[in-house]
């Protein structure tokens, strides 16, 4: 087997995982050494390309402690937008209020999969119906969320701030976003980076004797991973991607989230 040592890598690349919590910095070497050696060429080309997220967010996702990981919830790759794109799958850095008068705020509205997100958990939790998931029903739930500050989340923030409370490790399968590279080949590129992330949980989980986390795979290029044979070992919870309104209604998520009250401020 073909070897590569760190001084492959480049390092800019390396230093970004001091960004990371420590429990990730080992496995976040290992895996963009297994990049390397899948490809040899492909992480110095990033290095002087350019790509999203930017301001050295690319490992943004792994602040999250391994320790506190029980789900990973699997996105396809960053939005195509500087503004939005954070290094944390569906967290759309453009958007701040969650509310408006009218229902969901403009930025919520705009980030579809986020609509659609917000709009299940609603059904979910029994505030929709499904089929009915528009007009006065939102601006009615808008209206008493915004006066229930206390008690509902108001931005965003909030939200991933419940999820990252819940134990998600929210992770993209590619980790970049270049226009003019198809997002289903950079994701290819980051499956061996993947593979290496999966191995990690699934040696915390061995000696720590605790649970493997669930996965949570959205959309074809997150189901793409489902080739790596180390993930029929974990738990999976498998939807169409989020940008599909046929998501709003998927029973499998309204099951899985229902009981999380991601929409309730935590205290």
């Amino acid at each position: 087997m073909t070897t590569t040592s760190s001084s492959a890598i480049p390092a800019a690349l390396l230093d970004l995982i001091q960004s990371a919590d420590p429990s990730w910095h080992d496995a976040l070497r290992a895996g963009l050494t297994a990049v390397a050696q899948a490809d040899p060429a492909y992480l110095n080309t990033l290095a002087q390309d350019n790509y999203l997220p930017t301001e050295g967010r690319i490992f943004a996702a792994f602040k999250q402690p391994l320790d506190q990981v029980r789900y990973v919830l699997v996105g396809e790759g960053p939005y195509p937008r500087a503004a939005s794109a954070t290094g944390v799958c569906f967290m759309d850095g453009a958007v701040g209020s969650l509310w408006s008068d009218k229902g969901l705020s403009k930025q919520v509205n705009r980030a579809t999969s986020l609509r659609n997100f917000m709009k299940m958990l609603l059904v979910a939790n029994g505030s929709l119906t499904a089929g009915n998931t528009s007009g006065d029903a939102l601006a009615g739930i808008s209206a008493q969320a915004r006066e229930d500050i206390t008690g509902s989340i108001q931005t965003l923030a909030d939200l991933q701030n419940n999820l990252e409370a819940q134990g998600f490790l929210l992770l993209n399968a590619s980790l970049v976003f270049r226009a003019h590279v198809a997002p289903v080949k950079d994701a290819k590129a980051w499956k061996p980076f993947f593979d290496t992330v999966l191995h990690a949980l699934a040696t915390h989980a061995q000696t720590h004797v605790s649970a493997l986390p669930t996965l949570v795979l959205w959309g074809k290029i997150a189901e793409q991973l489902r080739s790596l044979p180390l993930i029929e070992s974990f738990p999976r919870a498998v939807a169409e991607h989020p940008y599909n309104l046929s998501f709003i209604e998927h029973s499998g998520m309204q099951t899985l989230f229902g009981d999380m009250h991601l929409l309730v401020r935590r205290g």
